[in-house]
């Protein structure tokens, strides 16, 4: 990934800002950190058909790390698939590398989170399912958010990396997800050059940890899902497609294999000529995302 691929990305998936109203079916620009920042930011949206209560989905949009109020964007390009299935679709910003260093990111991400279920009530929730998807950068952060459930810090080396983070007035909830799907994610940046070797001081992944990933290992491995997995994690569809030439279609191959060995795949989902984004979303990956997350929300 280079700079330049945050504007392929808004080219491709189409960047619209939202004006709609709060109403009793959305909650639009609602703050997880109460900190007034739009980065901070989060829109919450329910399916017509009336219920008690809506098992959830959270959506990241990708951006290379670079963006931080992309949350329209990811509900126009997965998210409304999600809710015509009959989830709530909560779309969120993040801190972009520019704002804050890694951890920041998951930092937000779980912050998020835990403003959902202490909001559960208020925003017709139920959270006793909560799952997460997100595509190209938002796949990782996906993926890091599902492998690292019950992961406060972590130690790789002389590197420790508090992963949870304190972030909001909902730190006393449970940041953990109930199922994710990984749309082409980055997942291990030692391997992001042909998955062979790190890129160099000028990747997305370099501006993401300040410094040079080559030079930086223990922090890129605080930066690998697969460091993190273990027994309390949730099932994971991952989605890539061969012909990706943004994040190399290995990456998802390493991790659906690390995954699998633990007993975390449901599915590995590889597609003909897909690229980054074009061809890879098609209707019938959605089919498999939305089936997917209703046969997990069933066990809840």
């Amino acid at each position: 990934m280079k700079r330049t691929v945050f504007a392929t990305i808004l080219a491709v998936f189409g960047f619209v800002t939202c004006f709609g109203q709060n109403s009793d079916r959305q909650w639009l620009n609602q703050n997880y950190a109460n900190d007034e920042k739009e980065y901070h930011n989060l829109d919450i949206h329910l399916p017509n058909a009336e219920k008690p209560a809506y098992k959830a989905i959270i959506v990241i949009y990708g951006s290379a790390w670079f963006g931080n109020n992309l949350k329209q964007t990811a509900f126009e390009t997965i998210g409304k698939q999600l809710l015509e299935s009959g989830f709530a679709v909560i779309t969120i910003n993040h801190r972009a590398s520019s704002d804050a260093a890694y951890p920041a990111q998951i930092n937000d991400v779980k912050a998020a989170i835990r403003f959902i279920r202490g909001n559960a009530v208020k925003y017709k929730i139920d959270a006793s399912f909560i799952g997460i998807t997100g595509y190209s950068s938002g796949g990782h952060l996906a993926s890091l958010a599902g492998t690292s459930n019950a992961v406060k810090e972590f130690t790789v080396g002389k590197k420790t990396v508090n992963i949870e983070g304190n972030i909001g007035n909902y730190t006393s909830f449970s940041s953990s997800v109930n199922a994710v799907v990984d749309w082409f994610g980055p997942i291990d940046m030692a391997l992001m050059d042909e998955c062979k070797r790190p890129k160099d001081k000028n990747s997305p992944e370099a501006a993401l940890i300040k410094g040079n990933p080559a030079d930086n290992l223990d922090l890129i491995a605080l930066l690998n899902p697969v460091t993190f997995i273990d027994k309390t994690d949730p099932q994971f569809i991952v989605i890539h497609g061969e012909a990706d030439n943004v994040v190399p279609y290995c990456q998802s191959e390493l991790f659906a294999k690390a995954l699998k060995k633990r007993g975390l795949l449901t599915e590995f989902i590889s597609v003909p000529e897909g690229q980054h984004g074009p061809v890879t979303f098609n209707d019938s990956t959605f089919k498999k995302m939305t089936d997917f997350f209703l046969k997990e929300a069933e066990k809840k």
